[in-house]
């Protein structure tokens, strides 16, 4: 298990309190900062983060906080309503899927930061744990910068065709949604304006055969427009695989 390191940085799980006050930081200037949002004590925290593990990545030779995740795991028929999903999305479908689960949440890059190094070993950090419990279903939130879904219409209409299974599909449940399987289902998909606005966790999500709700949450709090989204680790292509399995060995 964790660490693990490529090239100048290293994946390693929070440790102290201290570790997860900087996760909380770099979570506030990647997710509030950018819009403008500023909370008195400059981090994005919730009550999730207390039952949570948390995956950093550093600069080695500086110890800056580059990237971080958290996780949350359930055992195979465990009720899914204490994930941070489950608070917006009636996921009772997806708990009859077999095999354990692992919920990714609050992923996010420093936004000053662009080695591509630093998303390969976040990846490969998750292959790790993927790999050492044996789960058999990724699943998180992937968010859209803006709550009006009209900005994010090409993306959305390109969804239409990642959507969940039938008998996984996650059923409404926030107070706002957009459903845009039904409402964009005329709407031509332009594949450049699509993968232009896709959000970057979500694009690795459908890389690797993801899948997505039908619809999306809107939070107009946090101007954030969000669609439940899943990875069935069987089915993540080949090639795909081994290259993150290169990584966490």
């Amino acid at each position: 298990m964790l660490p693990l390191t490529r090239g100048r940085y290293a994946a390693r799980l929070a440790e102290t309190q201290h570790d997860l006050t900087a996760a909380q930081a770099l979570r506030h200037r990647s997710f509030l900062g950018r819009r403008g949002i500023a909370k008195p004590d400059g981090r994005d925290s919730d009550d999730f983060d207390a039952i949570c593990r948390h995956v950093l990545v550093e600069d080695r030779a500086s110890g800056t906080l580059v990237c971080c995740y958290r996780l949350l795991a359930f055992r195979a028929g465990e009720s899914l309503s204490g994930s941070y999903a489950g608070q917006v999305y009636d996921l009772r479908a997806l708990e009859g899927f077999a095999g354990a689960k692992l919920e990714l949440g609050r992923f996010c890059l420093d936004p000053a930061w662009h080695d591509p190094d630093i998303l390969r070993l976040a990846w490969g950090a998750m292959a790790q744990i993927v790999d050492a419990e044996a789960i058999g279903l990724l699943f998180g939130c992937s968010s859209f910068e803006g709550a009006d879904w009209h900005v994010h219409a090409p993306a959305l209409a390109l969804l239409r065709n990642h959507l969940a299974p039938a008998q996984w599909m996650p059923g409404p449940k926030a107070a706002e949604i957009f459903d845009f399987a039904s409402q964009l289902r005329e709407t031509p998909v332009d594949l450049r304006a699509a993968m232009q606005s896709l959000p970057p966790l979500l694009r690795t999500y459908l890389a690797m055969a993801g899948w997505v709700s039908d619809h999306a949450v809107l939070d107009r709090a946090l101007d954030t427009l969000h669609v439940f989204t899943a990875v069935e680790i069987a089915k993540i292509p080949p090639a795909r695989a081994r290259a993150l399995r290169a990584i966490s060995e």
